[in-house]
C-alpha cells in the first residue's frame, strides 16, 4: 500500500500542472475603437475614439478569458471637429454625464486554442446590452523590447444605437445600425 501512495504522489508530482490564466494591461497606445454608421442613408460616416484603457485576463492553454475596455467618449474623433464637439454634447453622448463607454465580456468558442468570440455587454449613456464581438484574428508574441507577452487582436460586431438613447437622426431616416470594432493590444503584467 505505501508502495502504491508513494507511486501515485511521484506520478502527481510528474504531471505538468495546468496554464494560469495571465493577466495583460490593455495598450491605450495601441487600442483604438472605431465605428461605421448611416448619413442619411446615403454614406457612412467613420469615427474612432482616441483614449480607451482596461484589462484582459487570458488563458492561452483553454482558449479562454475575460476583457474589459474602458472608453473615454470624449476623445471621439470623426475627422471634423464640429461633429466631435456636437457628438460630446447633451443631444448624444453626454459625456458630462456619461464619460465612458464599457464593454466587459468572456473570451469563447476556441478553435485550435485561440477563442473566436467574444460574448459580453456594453455600457453606453448607463444602459447595459448584451454584445457578442466576433475575433478575426488573436496573436501573441514577444515583446521585442519589453521581454514579455504582448497579445494583439481584432474583434467587430454591431449594435443598434437606439438602445443606448442615442436615436439622432432616426426622424430623417437614418439606419440605427453600428459597426463597431476593436483593435485591441495588451502587454502581460509583470
Amino acid at each position: 500500500m505505501k508502495t502504491c501512495l508513494a507511486t501515485l504522489a511521484l506520478l502527481l508530482a510528474a504531471s505538468p500542472a495546468p496554464a494560469a490564466p495571465v493577466a495583460y494591461a490593455i495598450d491605450p497606445s495601441h487600442t483604438f475603437p472605431s465605428f461605421e454608421a448611416d448619413h442619411l442613408g446615403i454614406s457612412v460616416w467613420r469615427g474612432k475614439f482616441n483614449k480607451s484603457s482596461g484589462k484582459v485576463l487570458y488563458d492561452k492553454a483553454a482558449g479562454t478569458g475575460t476583457v474589459e475596455i474602458v472608453t473615454e467618449l470624449a476623445s471621439v474623433d470623426f475627422g471634423l471637429d464640429a461633429l466631435a464637439t456636437w457628438a460630446r454634447g447633451k443631444d448624444f453622448f453626454d459625456v458630462r454625464k456619461h464619460p465612458r463607454a464599457v464593454f466587459k465580456g468572456s473570451l469563447q468558442s476556441p478553435v485550435d486554442g485561440v477563442p473566436t468570440q467574444l460574448a459580453g455587454e456594453l455600457t453606453m449613456r448607463g444602459v447595459t446590452r448584451p454584445l457578442t464581438l466576433t475575433i478575426r484574428s488573436l496573436k501573441c508574441i514577444q515583446h521585442p523590447m519589453l521581454k514579455r507577452d504582448y497579445c494583439g487582436a481584432d474583434a467587430y460586431g454591431s449594435f443598434n444605437r437606439d438602445e443606448f438613447g442615442l436615436d439622432a437622426g432616426k426622424d430623417y431616416g437614418f439606419s440605427m445600425n453600428v459597426d463597431l470594432r476593436i483593435q485591441v493590444e495588451a502587454i502581460a503584467q509583470p
